[in-house]
């Protein structure tokens, strides 16, 4: 499926610049290129930026990474529940208390790119599994309609915003 195929409901205006900002691409092509080349592109953070904020009260990079990484987790179980047809709302998660007890400042950077790896390959196992149908099955989270393909799209254009913002803010 292509992010131009899909029908994407009001009300996520918010979610839906994710999928913009990933231009016209196929799901199972964008979740494995984005394996291949994000793992490169933390391994080109300095491991004594990690720490690094571009300003008080914001996250550190390795927060940020690590954000990016229990947001794909949340996105994916999401995906799993609707795929399988439960109908079961589910609610939205507090990324703001995430990040303080990811233990971020704890990780190094090999740690981080060993996770973002093991949790992108079970995405791209689960979606594997999706047939046009199944990436089609809805289900809400967070009071919001949502399908596997539209969390799908999500997921990676969450990591391209990212991505982003880290080059443009945090890595001058």
């Amino acid at each position: 499926m292509r992010t131009s195929e899909l029908i994407i409901s009001e009300p996520i205006p918010f979610y839906k610049a994710y999928i913009d900002v990933l231009g016209d691409v196929e799901l199972l092509e964008i979740l494995e290129s984005q394996i291949k080349n994000f793992p490169n592109f933390i391994e080109s953070i300095p491991e004594n930026k990690l720490g690094h904020c571009y300003e008080p009260g914001k996250w550190t990079i390795a927060q940020v990474l690590l954000h990016i990484i229990d947001s794909e987790r949340v996105f994916q179980y999401r995906s799993l529940r609707f795929s399988r047809g439960d109908k079961t709302p589910l609610p939205g998660f507090e990324q703001d208390l995430y990040a303080p007890n990811s233990r971020a400042e704890t990780r190094s950077k090999q740690s981080i790119i060993d996770e973002y790896k093991a949790v992108r390959h079970s995405t791209i196992t689960l979606y594997k599994s999706f047939n046009v149908e199944t990436l089609q099955k809805e289900g809400v989270a967070s009071n919001l309609p949502w399908n596997a393909a539209i969390l799908g799209f999500v997921i990676c254009g969450h990591q391209k915003h990212h991505r982003n913002i880290l080059r443009e803010r945090y890595l001058l």
